[in-house]
């Protein structure tokens, strides 16, 4: 689909598609309704492929999607590369990068892999299978939030080991430079050869400013509490929408407005 299509939906799902109970019922209904138009809906998200593919199948979604903050791109419809777009280094390589972080600014960084079973609960509100679905990572590697004290230090860290960092609402990833989630769109672009594509990006957090500055149309999604300040300031200069709902709810909403201008309803 995604190689005839002239409109892409690349969605965030923590905090953008759902709420973070994990609720996806606000926008299945209009998930639907893209399926029957062969719009693709394309995932763009910091969590695992074993993740995804839960979400996936609830959804009936079978577009590609982009994992681990732009790391891979997975999808039974990538004939061509074996199902699989590989951007990002290895995670035992990445695991090494942070430790040396770590040493570098003398505060220990830790990865979300590494927390204890209550802690990660604490931190993700996931549990039981969802843990281990979460923490079958390969190409990325999510830590907690450093104090903003140590955020300068890392960037010049991040220089040498040649590694970005993008800071989500409730955690960090570290990421190779080849990748993030928008070099995952370009590269998902690039393979599909497609070149009339208009892409509607939707995104909450700062770890989406890649997606939402690779699209055309750009949503942000807030939360309960309101947009994230930073992500918000991080878009100034560019044209974008700001949801007046939470969640999957602004989701839902912004999405039929845009199908409703495009005629496409």
């Amino acid at each position: 689909m995604i190689e005839s299509s002239s409109l892409w939906i690349v969605s965030d799902v923590d905090g953008t598609l759902m709420d973070h109970s994990y609720d996806l019922t606000p926008a299945k209904e209009t998930i639907r309704t893209l399926q029957k138009l062969s719009i693709p809906v394309i995932l763009c998200t910091s969590k695992t492929a074993s993740e995804v593919k839960v979400i996936r199948k609830e959804l009936n979604l079978s577009d590609p999607y982009i994992v681990e903050n732009g790391a891979a791109i997975y999808g039974e419809s990538l004939k061509k590369v074996n199902g699989e777009i590989i951007l990002g280094k290895k995670y035992e390589i990445l695991e090494e990068i942070l430790n040396l972080i770590s040493k570098e600014i003398d505060y220990k960084l830790i990865p979300l892999n590494d927390l204890t079973d209550h802690e990660a609960t604490q931190l993700t509100g996931l549990s039981g299978n969802s843990l281990e679905l979460m923490r079958d990572r390969h190409w990325s590697m999510p830590f907690l939030n450093p104090p903003s004290c140590l955020v300068d230090r890392i960037k010049l860290c991040c220089k040498k080991f040649k590694v970005d960092i993008f800071k989500g609402n409730r955690m960090s990833h570290l990421l190779s430079t080849n990748s993030n989630k928008g070099k995952a769109i370009n590269a998902l672009k690039k393979y599909s050869n497609n070149q009339n594509i208009q892409i509607i990006g939707l995104g909450d957090s700062p770890n989406d400013l890649p997606l939402l500055l690779n699209s055309d149309i750009k949503i942000v999604i807030p939360g309960i509490e309101g947009p994230n300040l930073n992500l918000v300031d991080q878009l100034k200069g560019f044209e974008f929408t700001l949801a007046s709902e939470p969640n999957g709810y602004g989701w839902k909403n912004e999405i039929n407005k845009l199908m409703n201008k495009l005629e496409l309803l």
